[in-house]
């Protein structure tokens, strides 16, 4: 059973999660060879403020 956990900074509405999910599926399922019904994939979505890059906390998008 394949696991995929994505993680991003700010939040994701339902439609572009069902698109990444949909997309991510059908590309581990063409190249492993897996069945879509054995694939979790986990949506993480995390405050910019508990993200940082170079030393330096994220900013949020404006």
């Amino acid at each position: 059973m394949p696991y995929v956990n994505i993680r991003v900074a700010g939040n994701l509405d339902k439609e572009q999660k069902e698109q990444i999910c949909a997309g991510v599926t059908e590309v581990i399922a063409k190249i492993a060879n897996k069945p879509k019904d054995s694939i979790l994939i986990f949506i993480d979505e995390v405050a910019h403020e508990n993200i940082s890059s170079g030393g330096k906390l994220l900013n949020k998008p404006a």
